[in-house]
């Protein structure tokens, strides 16, 4: 479900981009140096230019270029590090939609196996997109099976369906943001929280269980017997 974005302090900002920073330099080999290039050209462009005589004005426009460069490294790098540590790891898939802009309703493993194959449902404002992870010939049916029961709920809402991997036919983790935020707005915020709410309805319900009934749950054979008139 989504939830209501709380205001961020400026600390806890910082704190933020602090980790964020850290967790791209273990990740990345090459973080380190561009960030240090980011920070050393604008300043030495800067420098340069008062040098030639053309005003100290230039140090705070070099301060606030080199700034920017290292935000748009931060940003571009730590995205490639949390793309390589995500691949592979169950439920990765549902955690990059939980974190997009917008209004995206994510039920985590709505259906699985023992095996962590598991199928992530998706509601928001393209319809409702399935997300599949794990042994393609395991996810498939997993995802047929959850097609066929969302599909008396969502109406004329679309449905779309992806399995995360790198085989053919399969959608990459690393293009799994792009795919969801280029899918067409089909339907309005309303329509997106009535679609929501059918489908916690139904997925509160609980499904039987698949296969034979063990024999201690089996009813014994005198309990259906009717009692013959006297």
């Amino acid at each position: 479900m989504a939830k209501p974005q709380e205001k961020v302090s400026f600390v806890e900002r910082l704190k933020q981009i602090g980790q964020v920073f850290t967790f791209t330099a273990r990740q990345d080999k090459w973080f380190v140096p561009l960030v240090i290039g980011a920070v050393l050209i604008p300043l030495a462009v800067s420098v340069l230019l008062v040098i030639l005589g053309f005003g100290w004005v230039y140090i705070p426009i070099g301060v606030m270029v080199a700034l920017l460069a290292v935000l748009i490294v931060l940003n571009l790098r730590s995205n490639a590090a949390m793309m390589n540590a995500a691949e592979g790891q169950p439920g990765a898939a549902a955690s990059i939609v939980e974190n997009l802009r917008g209004d995206w309703r994510v039920r985590p493993a709505a259906c699985s196996t023992t095996q962590f194959d598991m199928v992530h449902v998706v509601v928001g404002r393209p319809g409702v997109i399935l997300l599949g992870e794990g042994v393609p010939q395991r996810v498939k049916g997993l995802l047929g099976q959850e097609k066929r029961r969302l599909s008396k709920v969502i109406g004329n809402a679309p449905m779309y369906d992806y399995i995360i991997g790198q085989g053919e036919g399969e959608l990459s983790i690393r293009k799994l943001r792009t795919t969801v935020m280029r899918l067409p707005r089909n339907l309005t915020g309303k329509d997106v929280n009535a679609l929501d709410k059918r489908l916690g309805a139904l997925m509160a319900r609980p499904q039987m269980p698949k296969g034979a009934v063990p024999k201690n749950m089996r009813p014994s054979k005198g309990q259906f017997r009717q009692q013959r008139p006297r």
